[in-house]
């Protein structure tokens, strides 16, 4: 390995799409359906919303008598235009856009606090809880707040409208955080989740209507809470076992699934995923929001709310705020901010980060402080408002509420303080970059390595054909020093570590899972992103499940046919991650530079044009192929990679291009020295003159060019361009001289005496006077 010295970064090839100049955003990001793109209004007629799953949970729904599932509004219930909204005429989406973006809008604050504040005046405990319905149930009640809005509606319509009148929340969350069966197994309630979200959701939506029909010009909206539930995805519950977890991302997506078709059944405008502390738990609540709208065919806006758990600012699971927005933005999120678990005063560090890096709206709604040693909040209506005062002051925010401890006066304080500040500006529309994350985020278009060059260093040790020792010990089951591995990849410089465990005498989709279940727990390994990497689908689908990061799929290609490989990609963009393509059709795999360019450019319009898939997101690996087998076919490999490169960035804007860089020198195995090299002058022609972004590497033995010595630099560009008949010979010749060298010094022998190479002939330096041209003679020299 090259020694670590300060590195020259050598800047990025760019090519025309680079330099397209940012442009003022008029809304945040879209999602790709036609309804979102077209601002459809949601019509609210849930009752034409047939699907067969939606239509399976309804079947199990527990209300006493059919619910009315549609809200729609005559058309002429209000005048046309913001500041009005009349639901069915108009989007939600271009309003919520004209709100955030004319002032700062209010959401409202803690249900929980409401209702202990309701019991210290009110008798409130397990009898009211039951009501008459559940009076007989086998298990207590007490707790379960979200089932007040069953057996105790007046309470919660009660709570709702004092937001609405007294705090003036422009938006209001239902009283469903804890409504999924997996949350509702602590009270044997699991039956009745869909009533209990119809339910949290309907006396919202009557409480918001009658508020609106007091004042048109200020529409009070219903934003379906879907809490994260009481257990994680990413975090193991036994300190026995790392890889253990009590949920999966099926079961979580189910759940949640149940959740939005009752919570929008109910009569929802918005869903908010909420009080994010494990962002797996988020990205499958978010894929089931993506299942709702795919098969209702309906555009409704969504919210995705983090917790930063204390002054790490970091969430439960480990990621900084940056990571947890680089994992959920592919859900394409109108607003996104932060709440609870700490108050306003401590969180400014981290809503600074965030207002610097989110494309979408931002909100914050804070605890009214830190809880005291009671467990209550100590900070007073304006003293709540002071706290959160920086934030407007800043202007980083175009949506505020309160979490924890916070009270219909606590956001009426903040909704006076915040009037007079302007809302957050959306951030202008520039190149879009693949942005990955494991506990932390990582652009890859900003990423330089430790030689200095603008690419991304993928690890290939995990990976069971590119380290004999961590095949050995993935077939003897021993994880815990395999993640050894993992943690040196990082240490000496791979920014993504590639995981593979391929091979037919193991059983790879439990190896798959358990290792990806073991490693986003180890801070050091989890903080890089990870490549899932496997000849079969369904396995890096599965190791995908365990990931709160984004992370690469490795990989799909068109040699499985048009209509699967439309399948596979439409999936992964559904999770969130970006893909690696590799160049085979249905024909085979490409070798020559037309046969890469024709194949990656196929890929790239289906995916784009048909898959909709975010071009930033995809990598084609052109196939690097082995050169200097001695064969002539061969020995243009590296020609044609570097070409078609160039060439496939050219006409496939944004993409990213990669290969597993060990193929290339494949036959020179055993001399490491000679393998870098080679390796060092095809990278550094490939990146620095074609555009290549992403490589499979071994970090710690990669060469600088620089560093390479003056005559191995000739054998290898030589061998790489295919420049002498005789380069394959003269390497082989060369490689046995370093073989020998490294025999004797195992044996403590003399060195072997250098091949002397061939003689060239070096050209005269020239001046003008040489390069003067003939002229026809008149006569003999005199």
């Amino acid at each position: 390995m090259t020694a670590n010295k300060e590195r020259v970064q050598h800047p990025r090839k760019k090519f025309a799409y680079d330099d397209i100049p940012s442009k003022p955003a008029t809304e945040p990001p879209l999602p790709t359906s036609d309804a979102a793109r077209n601002h459809v209004p949601n019509p609210y007629c849930n009752s034409k919303l047939t699907h067969e799953k939606i239509a399976a949970i309804r079947a199990k729904a527990t209300n006493p008598t059919p619910p009315n599932i549609d809200f729609a509004q005559p058309s002429d219930t209000y005048p046309e235009s913001f500041p009005h909204f009349v639901r069915g005429r108009d989007s939600v989406r271009e309003y919520i856009t004209s709100l955030f973006t004319s002032r700062i809008a209010i959401y409202d604050g803690a249900m929980g606090t409401m209702i202990q504040n309701y019991a210290k005046r009110n008798r409130l405990e397990e009898e009211e809880y039951r009501g008459d319905r559940f009076a007989n149930w086998k298990c207590n009640m007490k707790g379960n707040n979200d089932q007040l809005s069953i057996t105790q509606p007046h309470i919660i319509s009660g709570i709702y409208r004092e937001y609405l009148e007294v705090g003036g929340s422009d938006l209001i969350g239902t009283n469903t955080f804890s409504s999924t069966t997996i949350a509702m197994a602590d009270y044997e309630m699991e039956d009745y989740v869909y009533e209990l979200n119809y339910e949290g959701a309907r006396l919202a939506r009557e409480a918001c209507d009658e508020v609106t029909a007091k004042d048109p010009t200020k529409p009070r909206f219903v934003v379906g809470a879907i809490g994260p539930t009481n257990r994680t995805g990413s975090i193991s519950p036994s300190v026995e076992d790392p890889s253990a977890r009590n949920v999966t991302f099926d079961e979580l997506v189910e759940a949640y699934f149940e959740q939005i078709v009752a919570l929008m059944d109910g009569g929802s405008d918005i869903l908010m995923v909420e009080t994010i502390f494990d962002t797996l738990n988020a990205k499958a609540a978010l894929y089931a929001v993506g299942e709702y709208l795919e098969f209702s065919g309906l555009d409704i806006p969504v919210f995705v709310s983090g917790t930063l758990v204390d002054q790490s600012g970091r969430t439960l699971s480990g990621q900084t705020g940056e990571a947890f927005y680089a994992s959920i933005r592919h859900a394409k999120p109108m607003c996104v901010g932060l709440n609870c678990a700490l108050g306003a005063n401590h969180m400014v560090p981290f809503v600074e980060k965030l207002a610097n890096c989110v494309e979408c709206f931002l909100h914050v709604y804070s605890n009214a402080g830190l809880p005291n040693a009671m467990g209550g909040y100590d900070e007073t209506p304006d003293m709540m408002a002071i706290q959160n005062k920086v934030f407007f002051e800043n202007g980083w925010l175009n949506m505020v509420g309160g979490c924890c401890g916070s009270t219909p006066p606590h956001i009426k304080a903040i909704r006076e303080m915040s009037e007079g500040y302007k809302p957050r500006k959306l951030p202008d529309v520039g190149r879009p970059k693949m942005w990955l994350s494991g506990l932390e985020d990582l652009v890859v278009d900003d990423v330089h390595n430790h030689l200095g060059l603008p690419f991304l260093n993928v690890g290939e040790r995990c990976n069971i054909s590119g380290s004999i020792r961590f095949k050995k010990l993935m077939m003897a089951g021993d994880y815990g020093t395999a993640m050894d591995i993992a943690k040196k990849q990082v240490e000496d410089g791979a920014h993504v570590i590639d995981i593979n465990v391929d091979d037919g005498m193991l059983d790879g989709l439990a190896a798959m899972q358990k290792f990806v279940k073991i490693a986003v727990t180890e801070p050091e390994v989890a903080k890089v992103p990870f490549m899932l990497d496997a000849s079969k689908f369904e396995i890096v689908l599965a190791g995908l499940k365990w990931c709160q990061g984004k992370c690469i799929v490795n990989s799909i290609s068109l040699k499985v046919g048009e209509e699967l490989f439309k399948e596979q990609a439409t999936l992964l963009k559904k999770h969130g991650c970006a893909v690696v393509v590799m160049a085979f059709d249905e024909e085979g795999q490409a070798a020559t530079e037309d046969e890469k360019v024709r194949i990656c450019k196929r890929s790239y319009d289906i995916l784009v044009n048909e898959v909709h898939f975010p071009p930033e997101d995809i990598i084609f690996d052109p196939n690097v192929l082995t050169i200097g087998t001695g064969m002539e076919e061969h020995a243009n490999y590296g020609v044609d990679f570097i070409n078609a490169t160039k060439t496939i960035k050219e006409i496939c804007p944004y993409v990213k291009i990669s290969g597993g860089i060990s193929n290339l020198s494949f036959g020179f195995r055993g001399v490491m020295k000679i393998r870098e090299s080679i390796h060092s002058v095809f990278l550094q022609h490939a990146i620095l003159e074609s555009g290549m972004d992403v490589g499979i590497v071994n970090a710690h033995e990669m060469i600088a060019y620089e560093d390479l010595a003056s005559d191995m630099k000739e054998l290898c560009e030589n061998l790489v361009f295919n420049k002498t008949p005789d380069a394959t010979d003269d390497m082989l010749e060369r490689t046995s001289y370093e073989r020998a060298c490294i025999d004797a010094k195992k044996k403590g022998l003399a060195m072997p005496r250098k091949p002397r190479g061939k003689v060239m002939n070096v050209p005269r330096l020239e001046f003008d006077y040489d390069r003067v041209p003939p002229k026809p003679a008149t006569e003999p020299p005199l």
